[in-house]
């Protein structure tokens, strides 16, 4: 499926960065970054622009190809791996940050993720993600999973990530511009949590 959309010629979520990513980035751990279902690269991009050691892990062999295309036109190096995340194993004590932009999983393997995520970041590591909520079902056609089970709530992500300090846990609606097949008012999620 993935390997099918991200075939197009264009960069289908756009070569900039997520807004809520771009916004936080400087209150990043310094040093390395693993980068969940990053697609076509331009949040890990981004982040090997700014000097960050950057993983991007995604199931689609044909995003990462894009991924390292980007790479290589902006100047950097990014390591990818193309993996199932049912299969990818996060080691503990690994990784300064994990950044998840809208990654919707089925409700087992989101808190799989999660709880190894959260094992997985360094001591002060962070973690960020942005994806959508359930409102997001009212606004077809801007983007997101179709069905309910997949959409996150900052009460779930608080307790996926109850073992961090939570920094941000919000629920809004914004303009997100983001390539063709993100661009509109959607309702999101942002998280943004420490290893303490």
């Amino acid at each position: 499926m993935w390997d099918e959309r991200y075939a197009a010629d264009e960069y289908i979520f756009g070569t900039e960065p997520n807004d809520f990513l771009k916004a936080k980035t400087h209150e990043l751990k310094p040093g390395s970054v693993l980068c969940l279902a990053d697609g076509e690269g331009r949040n890990g991009v981004h982040l090997a622009k700014l000097g960050f050691d950057v993983t991007a892990v995604d199931v689609s062999a044909v995003g990462l190809e894009k991924a390292k295309k980007l790479a290589a036109e902006s100047g950097v190096e990014i390591t990818t791996i193309q993996a199932d995340l049912n299969d990818f194993v996060i080691e503990p004590d690994r990784w300064d940050n994990i950044i998840s932009i809208f990654c919707h999983l089925p409700e087992p393997l989101r808190k799989k993720v999660h709880t190894a995520s959260a094992e997985g970041l360094t001591s002060g590591g962070t973690f960020l993600l942005e994806g959508y909520t359930i409102k997001q079902l009212e606004m077809p056609g801007i983007g997101g999973p179709p069905v309910p089970e997949l959409m996150m709530s900052s009460e779930m992500l608080k307790q996926d990530f109850q073992t961090l300090e939570i920094i941000q846990a919000l629920e809004a609606e914004r303009d997100v511009n983001e390539g063709s097949k993100h661009s509109g008012p959607s309702a999101v999620v942002q998280l943004f949590a420490r290893k303490k």
